[in-house]
């Protein structure tokens, strides 16, 4: 990361305790993280280690209880007014009733931008995943991965710099997970945006990422930061290369390094 940019996301000993009736509950603890303008950095652990949190900060779905958190130098509620951020949850959360082009222009309504700038943005950004074609379709009659490239195209329709993405492939099957993730590492070389992206997969981690940020579980703590040696042009086959295993192999070190539970 040069000097001469901000960071895109800049957390400083940022802590989250949910207080439930069972007593408080440290979702996140002490994290020290800054993420640089076109990284591409996966967050990987367990369930529970505060993976989500994270991203919802970032977002200001949720407030820290300790610790700073800066999204482009501004609070995340002043970044979320300023639309710095799209967000692709695990589930397309598509609108049935909507065609596709509708559900990917409902951002840019909210936003009120006028009818023939929404269409130029929804035509461009159904284009960058894919979808060109299926503008007139319905959600119930595409793919679950055509729905969740849907989802990203209503992400990517602000036009932030910034990607928040929460598992968005967790749910497919490992053929069309390996296409989409082929498929999102081209549209972040093409957009240089920035994504923090949360998996549960190592080799999805390892494949997609230029960092791996891993999480151990409650208190969700950043055990290790591992950064990616693998050129940013990676066909799928690099999964089978020793450097790949080799990174693969710290990732696995560091969410067993994490576990206080192995008994």
């Amino acid at each position: 990361m040069s000097s001469m940019t901000s960071p895109v996301v800049s957390a400083s000993g940022l802590s989250l305790t949910f207080q439930t009736n069972d007593g408080p509950v440290n979702a996140l603890s002490n994290v020290d993280l800054t993420i640089g303008k076109g990284e591409f950095v996966s967050f990987i652990g367990p369930s529970g280690c505060g993976k989500t949190t994270f991203l919802r900060v970032i977002a200001d779905l949720e407030k820290p209880t300790a610790g700073s958190i800066l999204v482009n130098g501004m609070t995340p509620e002043q970044a979320r007014e300023a639309r710095a951020y799209g967000y692709v949850f695990q589930a397309a959360a598509l609108f049935p009733w909507r065609t596709i082009e509708k559900n990917v222009a409902l951002p840019l309504e909210v936003m009120g931008l006028a009818e023939a700038d929404r269409r130029e943005r929804v035509r461009r950004t159904l284009d960058m995943v894919n979808l060109t074609g299926f503008e007139k379709k319905y959600p119930w009659q595409l793919s679950g991965g055509m729905q969740q490239r849907a989802s990203i195209a209503r992400a990517l329709a602000f036009d932030a710099d910034l990607l928040l993405m929460d598992e968005p492939f967790g749910a497919l099957d490992e053929i069309v997970r390996d296409h989409l993730n082929q498929q999102l590492l081209e549209l972040w070389a093409r957009t240089t945006k920035t994504i923090c992206f949360v998996t549960h997969s190592i080799p999805e981690a390892v494949y997609l990422s230029t960092r791996i940020v891993v999480m151990s579980p409650r208190p969700g703590r950043v055990t290790d930061v591992i950064e990616s040696t693998l050129p940013r042009e990676r066909p799928l086959d690099i999964r089978e290369t020793p450097e790949f295993l080799e990174i693969a192999a710290r990732v696995r070190d560091g969410l067993r390094a994490g576990h206080s539970y192995e008994d």
